[in-house]
């Protein structure tokens, strides 16, 4: 795997950003506008207690079209190893999936994220659910991947993400933003009021722990940089386009 581009080490070496240069998930909308965010790359502690993990990868010769194409097609743990060899075990999605087609579906991962082994649960759903589709003319995205994510062995779900995809002249561009500490318990009758004590902003402090913004800073740079490097060649060998 190539080593992660300077200006993530460089975020990574400042730790924390300002709380206020965040993105709090009822403005994702602003991923629309022209332009940057404050935060592109790095993390930070919103005031609302949740930890927000930003990661913009540069993916010369990619584009949106092949980055959606990527998310219908790796479909079991041997491609979703190529995606990540070092952190990636084991890659699998629900019945709901089938090639070509991942919204709706949850994809069931074991990945190690800062030395601990993870057992993740990701639901894929329209961009609508958190982006105004009426603005995409406008902000012109070419691919917008967005998901729910939550433990496989805990009744829990804790994170949201997106990866909006911009084409640029030489490729595309990937801005990804996860929110980690939303939270809701899938359990009947006591759920919903367990959530309800788990997202003020003190419990959230305490049960998303400042460490999983550098390290999932740091998983995301890797895999999205690995994948820009082979996605081009593995798209034109499986489909018999280049673009």
């Amino acid at each position: 795997m190539e080593p992660i581009p300077d200006y993530v080490k460089v975020a990574l070496e400042k730790g924390p950003a300002d709380p206020n240069t965040g993105l709090l998930l009822e403005d994702a909308d602003a991923l629309l506008d022209p332009g940057y965010l404050p935060l592109e790359t790095g993390y930070t502690r919103l005031p609302n207690g949740q930890m927000y993990i930003a990661v913009l990868t540069k993916m010369p010769r990619c584009s949106g079209r092949m980055i959606e194409w990527w998310f219908g097609y790796a479909g079991d743990t041997e491609k979703y190893k190529m995606w990540h060899p070092k952190s990636h075990v084991v890659g699998e999605w629900d019945e709901k999936w089938r090639p070509g087609h991942y919204i709706g579906a949850s994809h069931l991962v074991h990945e190690y994220l800062g030395g601990e082994l993870a057992k993740l649960r990701i639901t894929f759903y329209e961009p609508s659910r958190y982006l105004d589709v009426s603005r995409f003319s406008a902000g012109n995205p070419s691919a917008v991947v967005c998901g729910r994510g939550g433990f496989q062995d805990k009744p829990m779900d804790f994170a949201h993400l997106i990866h909006f995809v911009r084409d640029t002249k030489d490729g595309c561009e990937m801005r990804s933003s996860f929110w980690s500490g939303d939270i809701r318990f899938r359990l009947p009758v006591i759920g919903p009021a367990l959530s309800c004590v788990a997202n003020t902003p003190p419990m959230r402090k305490r049960l998303v722990k400042e460490q999983i913004g550098r390290d999932l800073t740091i998983h995301c740079a890797e895999e999205m940089n690995h994948l820009a490097g082979f996605l081009p060649g593995l798209y034109q060998r499986e489909t018999g386009l280049t673009e």
